[in-house]
């Protein structure tokens, strides 16, 4: 079980998150001030540190710093700034990712498994994605969905989007976040595109794509997935 060193002021957001770590699996390792967070740091060897940078006592930039000396570690940044400035800055002194408060816990889980998979501590995320009592099911490791077990054929681009959508599902997402979680620099056109691609996803997985059940549209910002998780039917390696 690999542990997971959170070092955060607000009481509230570590019963929260300590609550979805044991839920995912992991061990939670929790700390309000940055002392104590150093001290379980170096005793525990967290596998990842989620550390908040504006802590009472000691700055989470120099927290940061001081765990960047002693070990490559993996660091998420918390924090309430929000500007391209702040965020350069976190990333600068050594943080592998940064998340900006208020945030989704689910999201959260999400950016701590990419970066274990990305250092070699996670085998794999989910390979198999089951939903609506596999009326929809996704094989992330062939690249392949199938409709009422039927395979359909999706371009890369709507495979892409799919996935995406569904691994954070029931998560909010504008255009231009689908634009940047999904295709970064890559992405040529218009964030209109996304709709185009939406509306060709809901032609192939949707019984009904007036009424989508699974990519909802959230009116006066983007689209989120909202299909049901077949607990029983997923399947996890590693």
């Amino acid at each position: 079980m690999q542990k997971i060193l959170v070092i955060e002021d607000e009481k509230k957001i570590l019963e929260i998150v300590e609550a979805y770590l044991k839920k995912e699996g992991f061990e939670p390792i929790m700390c309000d001030n940055g002392e104590q967070g150093l001290e379980s740091f170096y005793d525990k060897n967290p596998s990842l540190v989620v550390l908040d940078l504006m802590l009472p006592d000691i700055p989470g930039e120099e927290i940061c710093d001081e765990m960047k000396k002693f070990n490559n570690t993996p660091i998420i940044m918390l924090t309430a700034k929000s500007t391209i400035d702040d965020r350069i800055n976190g990333l600068s002194i050594g943080a592998d990712d940064y998340l900006i408060k208020p945030f989704s816990p689910r999201e959260l889980m999400m950016r701590i498994k990419v970066i274990l998979k990305r250092y070699g501590q996670l085998e794999s995320l989910s390979d198999v994605l089951s939903f609506n009592q596999g009326d929809l099911v996704i094989y992330k490791g062939e690249h392949k969905v199938k409709k009422l077990g039927k395979e359909i054929e999706l371009t890369p681009v709507e495979y892409r989007i799919l996935t995406f959508l569904s691994d954070n599902r029931s998560m909010k997402f504008s255009r231009d976040g689908i634009i940047d979680k999904v295709f970064g620099q890559e992405f040529e056109g218009f964030d209109r595109t996304i709709d185009v691609h939406i509306k060709n996803i809901r032609k192939k997985i949707e019984d009904n794509p007036k009424e989508p059940v699974y990519i909802k549209t959230v009116f006066g910002f983007g689209y989120k997935f909202e299909g049901e998780f077949d607990e029983k039917e997923n399947k996890t390696q590693g």
